[in-house]
């Protein structure tokens, strides 16, 4: 499976560097993965291996661009899931844990003042 997102944040590229370094944040984001750095880019994001519930490997870049950062995110991965669960849904459900994760992240980050554009429908995925 191939997954790409990107969300803006209104925040400095620096700010979310830690974040992204921070293996309390990929213990959130991937509850079933088990991600190993192979790329450390500091201000510019991570690479990591991953492990557990999908095997392959997950970017995360930072972008500095006017007033913020853009993530793009890359997961290119296999499911060790059975093969009874259909690999449509478990791609669904990545994609809509990761956005939630990332519109957590700019609420955390930018507060109740700024307006987020809604999260699109699993269905249409």
């Amino acid at each position: 499976m191939d997954i790409a997102d990107e969300t803006f944040v209104r925040v400095p590229a620096a700010t979310l560097a830690v974040i992204v370094a921070d293996p309390r944040s990929w213990r959130l984001w991937w509850t079933d993965l088990e991600p190993a750095v192979t790329k450390d880019r500091g201000v510019k994001g991570q690479q990591w291996a991953v492990g557990g519930a999908l095997r392959g490997t997950m970017d995360v870049w930072l972008e500095a661009v006017a007033g913020g950062t853009v993530i793009p995110s890359y997961l290119r991965a296999e499911s060790t899931a059975p093969a009874s669960r259909r690999l449509r849904r478990v791609r669904a459900d990545r994609v809509l844990a990761w956005k939630g994760h990332m519109f957590a992240l700019k609420d955390r980050l930018e507060g109740p003042e700024h307006v987020k554009v809604g999260v699109v429908p699993a269905e249409s995925i």
